[in-house]
């Protein structure tokens, strides 16, 4: 570091410390205040979400494999990638029974997984940490077993929600979660597909990841 950069800094510092400062206490009322009820939660969700094209589909626990395969044979998509390690990934296998969607286990090193995660395989399969009423957003918590590359590559993210895990703001869902006591590296708030627009302002989806969000809604 120069002499001059030193000084700078020095002075600056005498100048921080000779007048401390006591920063005001943060005010959360306004956050606080916003408020649904348990029967409002998830339609407002899915209002807000199905505004910028996301899709919706409802299952039980003990259906969900199956709604998911039938939907995606209607959709005549081919094949899935899922975490074979997650509780949600053997719950698939358990369920899924026999279909024309090949299941790919995302069970290999990602240099391995990749010509078939980029050329092949058309859906990835998620598990999420909740929803947010207040702005209509997923929370993505991606980990070593199920890895942001899962909702990432292929062109269609299948993101299980539970309908108990809805929270009315992102201040809630932290605070719920003991978000101060443990964070991953990358936590993402996902309202829709990828999209972008170019000067002209014409409106492309896929670009930069999905083109479809299908969140599939698992009912208690």
């Amino acid at each position: 570091m120069s002499d001059a950069r030193n000084s700078i800094l020095t002075k600056l510092r005498k100048t921080r410390d000779a007048h401390p400062l006591t920063p005001p206490a943060s005010d959360f009322a306004p956050i606080e205040a916003k408020q649904w009820t348990d029967e409002e939660r998830l339609p407002r969700i899915r209002r807000l979400m199905e505004a910028v094209h996301t899709e919706f589909l409802d299952a039980t626990e003990a259906d969900w494999p199956a709604v998911l395969r039938e939907f995606l044979a209607r959709e005549g998509v081919g094949s899935l990638v899922y975490a074979p390690e997650t509780e949600a990934g053997k719950r698939l296998v358990e369920g899924w029974g026999t279909g024309s969607t090949a299941l790919i286990s995302y069970d290999r090193p990602f240099e391995d997984l990749k010509p078939q995660l980029f050329d092949s395989i058309e859906a990835g399969l998620t598990t999420t940490r909740g929803a947010i009423a207040e702005t209509g957003s997923l929370i993505l918590w991606p980990t070593a077993e199920e890895p942001r590359t899962l909702s990432l590559v292929p062109h269609i993210h299948i993101a299980l929600l539970r309908a108990d895990a809805l929270y009315d703001t992102f201040l809630q869902a932290m605070r719920d979660q003991g978000w101060a006591q443990a964070m991953p590296t990358n936590v993402l708030l996902v309202s829709g597909p990828s999209k972008t627009a170019d000067i002209e302002q014409t409106l492309a989806y896929g670009v930069h990841g999905p083109k479809r969000l299908v969140v599939l809604v698992v009912h208690p």
